[in-house]
């Protein structure tokens, strides 16, 4: 299948909770009236059941195989190894999270497609970003739900890139080598590979601890794209009650019942 158009948002899916969480971010994309195809990048891990809603929404689905990466690189990068090696201690990563798994993002730059947004699964547009296809290669927002020291952090959850077969190539022979460890997977990499990458504004990749963080940052108006980092909103978890409004917006997107009006969302 060939793309009717030469830009697209894109995303990534490999197991069937991401396929969860891609239902409700590709229906919040159409409803911002975007001309910008809709793409599913999906490994082996995702059922054609769980790709199905997917398909009815009109993304166009793509197959895409794990990096060829060496063994000694695969086991540096397993969940138990690299979460003892470098554990998340600031929130907690579900079950179903395969850290070895996030580097099939860079299958991206695969695609035949002259400008992509790439956007996580666990994540929701709730206004018009097509200027984003505007911006240079490689954009992407600061780390930001704790404080300032987090501007010095990519956060590569949303992202803009320029598809070239040639990239991708480059990536693979920077990506493994002897004693290679990402110690947050595809975005430590991304940061290093483009170490002067362009800082896109906070709404364009908002974190959901900002919500309980920094609550001087939130605003519901401004905020363009909403990014469930560590704990996902289909998830029951400790922190759900404290961002119980950020999930029953979620909720409505992935269930396909009416949203409710950003203005009308409490604030922290």
């Amino acid at each position: 299948m060939t793309p009717v158009r030469d830009r697209a948002y894109v995303t990534l899916v490999t197991n069937a909770d991401y396929a969860l969480g891609a239902k409700a971010l590709v229906r919040s994309i159409r409803a911002t009236g975007t001309g910008a195809d809709i793409v599913v990048m999906h490994t082996g891990g995702v059922t054609a059941e769980a790709l199905a809603p997917l398909a009815m929404l009109g993304a166009r689905l793509v197959p895409v195989d794990l990096l060829p990466t060496s063994d000694a690189f695969n086991a540096a990068h397993q969940r138990e190894a690299l979460h003892g090696a470098a554990p998340f201690t600031k929130g907690g990563k579900p079950a179903f999270h395969t850290p070895l798994d996030n580097f099939a993002k860079l299958r991206l730059w695969q695609l035949d497609y002259a400008r992509v947004v790439f956007i996580d699964a666990d994540a929701l547009m709730l206004q018009p970003c097509d200027a984003l296809f505007d911006y240079p290669e490689f954009c992407a927002a600061p780390n930001v739900y704790e404080g300032l020291a987090d501007f010095h952090r990519m956060n590569s959850g949303v992202f803009t890139a320029r598809p070239d077969p040639a990239t991708f190539e480059a990536m693979l022979a920077r990506l493994d080598v002897p004693g290679a460890f990402w110690r947050r997977t595809d975005q430590t990499f991304l940061q290093d590979y483009f170490p002067d990458w362009h800082g896109l504004p906070i709404p364009f990749n908002t974190l959901q601890y900002v919500w309980f963080n920094l609550p001087e940052l939130w605003s519901w108006d401004a905020i363009r794209i909403l990014h469930f980092q560590y704990e996902k909103p289909w998830q029951d978890h400790d922190k759900a009650d404290r961002l119980r409004p950020l999930i029953d917006l979620w909720r409505a997107y992935a269930e396909g019942g009416e949203v409710p009006p950003l203005s009308s969302l409490p604030n922290p």
